[in-house]
């Protein structure tokens, strides 16, 4: 089984997700249980902090995908931190820049949010 561990903790009104080691097919549902709690829960500012992932599949993108529309559709967002440069190279060779925001420290991404209202 792939080593992955994700733990989500309350910045203000953004929700920060941490992930950490192999996101891929085996864990990704673990992300998408992260997700629904936090739309069960009516929380729609996400912040991903990247700064422990060491890889991610196609599987651990389309989790992404597949939440950011409900996300934008609620007046918020999911925004990516702390992304390696090897983990960042597959969300840029995929066109993820021109979706989704990237920010060097989780501390600009939260403040990205506050700033909107």
């Amino acid at each position: 089984m792939s080593d992955f561990n994700v733990l989500t903790r309350n910045v203000g009104k953004v929700n920060v997700i941490d992930v950490k080691g192999y996101l891929d097919a085996h864990t990704a549902p673990e992300l998408e249980n992260e997700f629904n709690k936090l739309i069960r829960g009516s929380k729609y500012n996400v912040v991903v902090n990247f700064n422990d992932l060491t890889y991610i599949s196609s599987a651990g993108l389309g989790v992404f995908m597949a939440y950011v529309e409900t996300m934008r559709e609620n007046n918020g967002d999911i925004k990516f931190s702390n992304m390696k440069d090897d983990v960042f190279n597959i969300f840029d060779l995929l066109g993820f820049p021109v979706l989704y925001e990237f920010f060097k420290e989780e501390g600009e991404a939260i403040k990205k949010f506050n700033d909107l209202k």
